[in-house]
């Protein structure tokens, strides 16, 4: 039996996690600092590096405590040390290599994007009941956040390959943008799911970027100015001068509703799609794929939960998608891949480094 001691701080979520066997969460504790950056309706990352360092502390002792592990009884320190904000994930880090060497245990450094396609695997349950499958290998993983929005070969949970990727916005990113062009609360993306919830996804119609016949790549910059054009109409005038015809103010609330929900239906659709697309190349290159793995911010969206499992039975392919707790930054994502890590000795040192972009 190994207890992991899992740290995330690459954005605004602080996050600590002992997870046990790299699959059972014993606790997973996060602070959100949703109220500290609403006003700015986005992250600020002076404003969250700050916090990471007033909140991980606590959040360390509380997830030990709630675990019901002393902390000199863990294997060992896991951080998300790539990719995110810098200033978020030194303080991570830099805890993470304290406590390995006050500790004298492994230190583990993992990929953020990697972990959020391993949340699927976590679980929480009593000794007695068996544990739900694992992913089967080999997979393909998709990883949709406000960061992220990356298609993956996945051999096994360690052994990815990109091969698709946003050559603009990411999915997440388009939600938010969209969200603020609706005159939406933050947190944006959550706010615009519920509404589409009530809208007609029909009611609009905008475009689905595919890109090239062949090409994985997604793009949603072109959705998100289809939207602001729709709610605002096309700018008037140059330079100085321009100025939109009218404002989300101007909108009835059937309308935002419906331009809610035909955002969602388009952003959704875009990515059922490379899916599909993804899959088939495969079954044309005699490659199987056994899972579906979707993980990060946007594997909460309800339309998504619902596309993917209509896709699963469609295509005779197991989905795996992270219990809601864990779709969102977590440090348990962490601690768990850090397990899987540390099985095959790929552990660091205390050079590690934090790094803002990751290397898939």
């Amino acid at each position: 039996m190994t207890r992991i001691l899992g740290i995330e701080t690459s954005c605004d979520e602080t996050g600590a996690s002992i997870v046990e066997d790299g699959r059972r969460v014993l606790s997973n504790v996060v602070a959100s600092q949703h109220d500290l950056h609403a006003r700015f309706r986005g992250v600020v990352p002076e404003i969250a590096s700050r916090a990471h360092l007033e909140r991980l502390g606590p959040v360390i002792d509380e997830s030990l405590e709630r675990a019901g592990v002393e902390l000199r009884a863990v294997d060992a320190i896991a951080v998300g040390n790539r990719p995110g904000l810098i200033g978020s994930l030194i303080v991570g880090v830099s805890a993470a290599k304290a406590l390995a060497w006050a500790l004298d245990k492994p230190l583990v450094g993992v990929d953020h994007v990697r972990a959020h396609l391993w949340a699927a695997n976590l679980y929480e349950t009593v000794d007695d009941t068996p544990p739900p499958p694992a992913v089967g290998y080999p997979a393909l993983g998709l990883v949709v956040s406000g960061g992220h929005t990356s298609l993956y070969e996945m051999a096994g949970p360690t052994k990815l390959r990109v091969i698709g990727r946003t050559i603009d916005d990411a999915v997440g990113e388009a939600y938010d943008k969209a969200a603020v062009i609706l005159d939406l609360p933050y947190p944006g993306g959550p706010n615009l799911d519920k509404l589409a919830g009530t809208g007609d996804g029909r009611a609009y119609g905008f475009p689905r970027s595919m890109l090239g016949a062949e090409s994985l790549d997604f793009s949603f910059s072109g959705l998100k100015t289809a939207v602001l054009y729709a709610v605002r109409g096309r700018p008037v005038g140059r330079g100085g001068e321009a100025h939109f015809e009218r404002s989300a103010n101007d909108l009835t609330e059937e309308e935002r509703r419906d331009l809610a929900a035909s955002f969602q239906a388009a952003a959704v659709d875009a990515l059922i799609r490379k899916i599909d697309r993804a899959i088939d190349q495969r079954e044309a290159g005699g490659e199987t794929t056994k899972s579906l793995v979707i993980g990060g911010g946007v594997s909460a969206n309800s339309l998504l939960r619902e596309r993917v499992k209509e896709f699963g039975e469609r295509r005779g392919i197991a989905v795996f998608v992270p219990a809601m707790r864990y779709c969102l930054d977590n440090a348990a994502m962490i601690a768990g891949l850090a397990h899987e890590q540390l099985q095959r000795g790929d552990v660091a040192d205390l050079s590690l480094r934090a790094v803002a972009r990751g290397g898939v």
